[in-house]
């Protein structure tokens, strides 16, 4: 059995479920949403940590530093201030639900340059870009999607309604930024 629901701009997620068949309720979307931002947010916010703080083993500016210095960015230190504030605040913003799709875009941007470092010499891990390209995807999605109804996005008038222009636009954001900083990169 086929649905051919028709969607326009008016039609509800309930509307789109009731003719669809799939019988998931909004919150059931939203608590989902809402279980994707805690995983991705909290995890880059803790890897933020680790450049910012040297926390759970990571290496702090200095360290982080150095080993972006290594990678052919200049002024490591500053690229490990960068990359760690970004991390952090990007990833506590998407746990909140706060500013949702420049917070997804600036971990996807991060996740470029990470990628970019790594390279493609295998998927796997652990020499593998699997783990930040999952990230990546995860936080692009979250971009797209937008945060659900358990966010701040939803007390803020510019944001209250997502728009996939928006995640678009923060999207293409993201590509320009990780862009910019990777032709920096010696």
């Amino acid at each position: 059995m086929t649905s051919t629901a028709t969607v326009s701009p008016s039609t509800s997620t309930a509307d789109l479920e009731r003719s669809s068949g799939y019988g998931a309720t909004p919150h059931a979307y939203d608590a989902g949403l809402l279980l994707l931002r805690i995983a991705v947010g909290l995890t880059m916010a803790a890897h933020g940590a680790q450049k910012l703080f040297g926390m759970f083993g990571g290496g702090g500016l200095d360290g982080t530093g150095k080993f972006f210095a290594s990678k052919g960015y200049p002024a490591g230190e500053t690229m490990a201030l960068v990359a760690g504030v970004t991390e952090t605040f990007g990833g506590l913003a998407l746990v909140v639900g706060l500013l949702t799709p420049l917070a997804g875009a600036a971990i996807v941007g991060t996740m470029l340059n990470a990628l970019a470092v790594k390279g493609t010499g295998a998927f796997f891990a652990p020499k593998g870009i699997e783990y930040e390209l999952i990230l990546a995807a995860a936080a692009a999605a979250l971009t797209l999607t937008g945060p659900g109804r358990y966010a701040v996005d939803r007390f803020l008038p510019v944001v209250r309604s997502h728009r996939l222009v928006y995640g678009l636009a923060a999207i293409v954001l993201a590509l320009l930024a990780a862009g910019a900083v990777l032709l920096v990169r010696n």
